[in-house]
């Protein structure tokens, strides 16, 4: 019955033709694992997307693309500046960026790997986007990748940690407050974060006060099974005294902030 409602929803997507060669790419990347890129096409990307076969892209684009874990968010218009932390091989950015038109997107993704795949993913949207080889953090400080495994393993499932004594630096962790800074908008329309835990870093330190109140929309996963601690209560913690209208839309926590919907649209500039 699951496979028939996900085959409903391919073929909802691309048509019979184009849910047909979905699933074909879908079983030659998973059992042979060439490596090579091929790629993917949907009607909610305005660009072709690059997917590593044998690796997780193919999940996270269905997730974007096919299940369009985002259309929780698909009706706030106007929407200016995006911050996409945790932007992995840039699909979630070219989903953004394809459904909001005169949206400016600033991606974040701390893994090499991921970060190539980022950027022939976005060059077609030029200027519209930046994107940062980097991690979201509470502060500035000088980061490398966890060589613990987490979940599965997989690119998605790759996360940082800060540097120990002596050990070379990899990239420096930029706060968002920071990022928002030099982007020179006045609002953070929507910020999405799915940074593998590290949401608990930034949460649990006061910092975040200095920027939040300027967010309009945030979704967020939480990653309770992370080394980083108890992400949701944290997080929950630190929203209670926020204007925010919470609820879940699949393993998303959406937050819209009260007084922009009273205004007559998200992603206002005040």
């Amino acid at each position: 019955m699951r496979k028939a409602a996900a085959f409903f929803r391919l073929v909802k997507t691309y048509g019979i033709i184009g849910a047909v060669v979905y699933v074909f790419q879908h079983f030659h990347q998973r059992f042979l694992k060439t490596g090579h890129p091929y790629i993917l096409i949907s009607k909610y990307a305005r660009y072709p997307l690059l997917c590593r076969s044998g690796t997780s892209d193919f999940y996270v684009f269905y997730q974007i693309f096919v299940e369009r874990e985002y259309s929780c968010i698909d009706d706030f218009f106007p929407v200016g500046l995006v911050i996409d932390g945790g932007a992995y091989a840039g699909y979630s950015s070219a989903y953004f960026l394809s459904r909001f038109r005169d949206s400016y997107v600033i991606a974040v993704e701390p893994d090499p790997g991921n970060y190539s795949m980022m950027l022939k993913n976005l060059k077609p949207y030029k200027n519209r986007v930046k994107m940062l080889n980097s991690a979201i953090w509470s502060h500035y400080a000088p980061l490398t990748m966890s060589e613990s495994k987490y979940r599965d393993g997989e690119p998605w499932s790759l996360h940082v940690r800060e540097c120990r004594p002596g050990e070379t630096t990899l990239f420096f962790g930029l706060d968002i407050g920071s990022i928002f800074k030099e982007s020179g908008y006045s609002r953070i329309s929507i910020l999405k974060i799915d940074i593998e835990g590290a949401e608990a870093v930034i949460f649990s330190s006061p910092a975040y006060k200095t920027w939040i109140d300027k967010v309009d929309v945030m979704v967020i996963e939480l990653h309770d099974d992370s080394s980083f601690g108890k992400c949701s209560e944290i997080f929950f913690s630190a929203m209670e005294k926020e204007d925010f209208e919470i609820s879940r839309c699949g393993e998303l926590t959406v937050c819209k902030r009260r007084h922009i919907r009273q205004a007559g649209g998200y992603g206002q500039v005040h």
